[in-house]
């Protein structure tokens, strides 16, 4: 069963946490993904699990591992069937320039479903357990707002709302300014800033905007596990997204809600920190330590675990995939 794979997941995020962070604000972002992706993929075949990649690192002739429909894990008789979905680093970007928020992520489900979207963008309006099933993603920021605050016991110009800072956002931006509530804007790390919105004493009220789609489902996954809420909608690019969504079977005009993007009779969710956020800490390193801050999640009981982790970087190895097992040590030359 899955709950016994839970650990496992937190190892996965862990690993590609401790060899991207190894670039960290080199301006690089390539080899920060490259770097994350070639940890996690080795872990998860150490698993015993029947793994299948639903969303991963893009399609198989632009990504050497974690593409969809790949197979991970050991694949032994009598282990359980999961279905997938990763982002090896939410944030290269900000890891390259050395900017706060960026994680590992994974989720995995068993028995269920994971929404392949069929679009680079989807809006996105995320909540925590208090106002879930209260808003509503087709409704003005204004009729948002005002519910939540009633909602929430506090007035409009407490409320915080985080947006992704992007031009495609610009007008909810003013929207939500007009209104008066207080906006914190992120220059990546969407999955952070959905999840912050369910985590209490996190500064986030709703998290708002037009964003990735796969960390939509993952964002999904994780608000599963905490009782929380997220809703989408395919924002097509062009005119060919828009034939891809309705080619795939999907709906523009439908807003798909957390069990539409992922479900069934237990979901697992794992996050580790790579540089410092808004719930995690970024890995660090002292005194031939690296401490590593994770969190993992169980939708059927709701358990959530905060993992600090102590790696003696004299023994400390990871199982890449390219390479095997090597020391995290010898890992980059500044070490």
């Amino acid at each position: 069963m899955i709950p016994e794979i839970t650990l496992d997941m937190v190892r996965v995020t862990e690993a590609a946490a401790l060899m991207s962070s190894i670039y960290l604000g080199r301006g690089d972002k390539e080899i920060v993904d490259q770097s994350a992706v070639d940890a996690m993929r080795g872990i998860l075949d150490l698993i015993e699990m029947k793994g299948t990649v639903v969303i991963g690192e893009g399609e198989k002739d632009n990504a050497p591992m974690l593409y969809p429909g790949e197979k991970v894990g050991k694949w032994q008789d009598g282990d359980p069937e999961v279905l997938i979905a990763v982002d090896p680093i939410d944030g290269t970007r900000l890891v390259a320039g050395g900017r706060p928020n960026a994680l590992s992520v994974i989720a995995a489900t068993e028995g269920g479903k994971i929404a392949p979207l069929p679009t680079y963008y989807v809006e996105k309006l995320a909540v925590g357990k208090t106002l879930a099933g209260h808003l509503d993603i087709e409704a003005t920021p204004r009729e948002n707002l005002k519910i939540a605050a009633a909602l929430l016991g506090v007035k409009v110009s407490e409320l915080t709302v985080t947006i992704l800072d992007r031009e495609r956002n610009r007008e909810l931006i003013e929207a939500v300014r007009m209104v008066g509530a207080r906006i914190r804007l992120i220059d990546d790390g969407d999955i952070a800033a959905a999840l912050s919105a369910a985590l209490p004493e996190s500064g986030t009220d709703i998290y708002m905007g037009i964003g990735g789609s796969p960390e939509a489902v993952l964002a999904a996954a994780a608000l599963t596990c905490l009782g929380g809420e997220i809703q989408a909608r395919c924002w097509p690019r062009d005119n060919d997204e828009r034939e891809s969504i309705e080619k795939s079977g999907f709906d523009v005009h439908k807003t798909y809600m957390t069990e539409d993007l992922i479900g069934g009779d237990e979901i697992v969710f794992s996050a580790t920190g790579v540089t410092d956020g808004s719930f995690l800490k970024g890995v660090r390193f002292h005194q031939n330590q690296a401490v590593t801050d994770s969190i993992v999640m169980r939708s059927s009981t709701r358990t959530v675990r905060r993992i600090m982790a102590y790696h003696d970087l004299e023994l400390k190895t990871v199982t890449t995939k390219t390479e095997g097992e090597k020391k995290l040590i010898n890992s980059a030359n500044w070490f």
